[in-house]
């Protein structure tokens, strides 16, 4: 029995990134074996193992054929007899294709992967020379079984800045996206690899790749149409809607913003690409259409609720939040209330990131100081410091209706705005 250290772990040391997850691959080992030695089974669709102490994944080398649609329509063979080279041959991109023997690690587990014995390294498919290259090269045309893998190598595309798709591998990812195979992915899985993607550092790619290979029309019809839209160029200098939604993402990841901000960033203006041509390149109301067109992607792909109703917030309010400086006291308090930032202001600092994401989005605006969420922020501020438990008891004994109190407490509330918003 052999055991190797497999997959983003090497990858990363050998990137001199910051090792993370430990996956291990066993050859030459059975599941008794496995369980004999005290690990613990964990793997439904093929044996995987944790390890009694490390709790790390230990899975036993195998070789896998797709049998039929879907992530499930695979079947997976586990023996002693598979070698890690066959192991490896199953993997998605030659970066991830790596083996590190365990014999030639320190009994610490900690390594430095350049000092080790060349012969300690297991690369059947040169994937140090792709990294070397910065080439996403797929392994072998089992990438073609799972396409997945075109939703990998784009999220790969966004992580490793300054990698480019090889050229064969772009080709493969055209010809499955033609024969239809992206339609058959499930919605969970294709969430899973877009909300890392959105997290990565330059998410922007991740949406390159995939309208290069034309996944993106497939999967997010609503995003994939607002390349080509025009916009007023005295507002977004960049002009396409395409170009600014990639700008815009990629400013939620320089101002390393959370997965709901990310996501309410992608489809905040989707509605663009609806506005009738006769009135581009204005876009009026394209916020409700936004609303109109997120919800259905969100019930597509099962996103989270958390994600979902922060991107309702940001569509429908983004450009009032944007224009709010010309706001009076009344009109300030009913932004607040229709973005429910009393009841949640942690939510509504999210909704102010991304609103500043959009504006600083756009072609030479990047630096700009988004005074917008200053002010909002402020305003919250002096809504929530206004003692409205001492308001209600007041008024309950003058003998006042819940609705007067109502009103009692906004009266206050318009109140300090107006006392100190000017001043601001």
């Amino acid at each position: 029995m052999k055991t190797y250290l497999v997959g983003g772990a090497v990858r990363d040391a050998l990137m001199d990134r910051p090792v993370k997850d430990r996956d291990w691959c066993v050859v030459g080992s059975s599941p008794q074996e496995m369980l004999d030695a005290g690990f613990l089974p964990v793997g439904k669709d093929f044996p995987v193992f944790l390890h009694p102490q490390t709790k790390e994944e230990y899975a036993l080398a195998r070789t896998e054929r797709k049998t039929a649609p879907g992530y499930h329509g695979f079947e997976f063979h586990a023996a002693a007899d598979v070698t890690i080279e066959q192991d490896l041959a199953r993997r998605d991109l030659t970066i991830n294709s790596i083996a590190l023997c365990a014999d030639s690690m320190p009994a610490n587990g900690i390594f430095d992967i350049k000092k080790l014995p060349k012969n300690a390294v297991i690369d059947p498919f040169e994937g140090q020379k792709d990294i070397q290259e910065k080439l996403l090269r797929h392994t072998s045309y089992a990438f073609e079984e799972d396409p997945v893998r075109i939703l990998r190598v784009a999220r790969f595309a966004a992580r490793y800045v300054g990698f480019s798709v090889a050229k064969p591998t772009m080709d493969l990812m055209r010809r499955m996206v033609a024969a239809g195979e992206v339609e058959a992915l499930v919605a969970e899985r294709v969430w899973q690899e877009i909300s890392k993607g959105l997290m990565e550092d330059k998410p922007s790619r991740m949406f390159q790749v995939l309208r290069q290979c034309g996944a993106l029309q497939v999967l997010l019809p609503e995003v994939e149409r607002l390349w080509g839209v025009p916009q007023r160029a005295e507002y977004h200098p960049e002009i396409d809607t395409g170009v600014h939604l990639m700008m815009v993402l990629d400013m939620a990841a320089q101002l390393n913003a959370p997965l709901p901000v990310r996501f309410a960033c992608l489809v905040h203006d989707l509605g663009k690409g609806s506005t009738p041509q006769d009135v581009l390149p204005r876009h009026i109301g394209h916020e409700i259409r936004s609303v109109d067109l997120l919800l259905p992607v969100c019930e597509r792909l099962r996103v989270p609720t958390e994600c979902k109703e922060l991107a309702v917030v940001v569509a429908k309010e983004h450009g009032n939040i944007h224009r709010s400086d010309e706001l009076d006291a009344k009109a300030t308090l009913r932004l607040l209330e229709r973005c429910d930032a009393i009841r949640k202001p942690q939510r509504f600092a999210q909704v102010l990131q991304a609103c500043e994401c959009d504006a600083r989005g756009r072609l030479g605006l990047q630096e700009q100081t988004y005074l917008p969420a200053q002010r909002l922020a402020w305003a919250l501020e002096l809504v929530l410091a206004v003692p409205t438990a001492d308001i209600a008891a007041d008024a309950l004994e003058r003998g006042m209706r819940a609705e007067q109190i109502g009103q009692a407490i906004a009266s206050a509330r318009v109140r300090v705005l107006s006392e100190n918003l000017k001043e601001r």
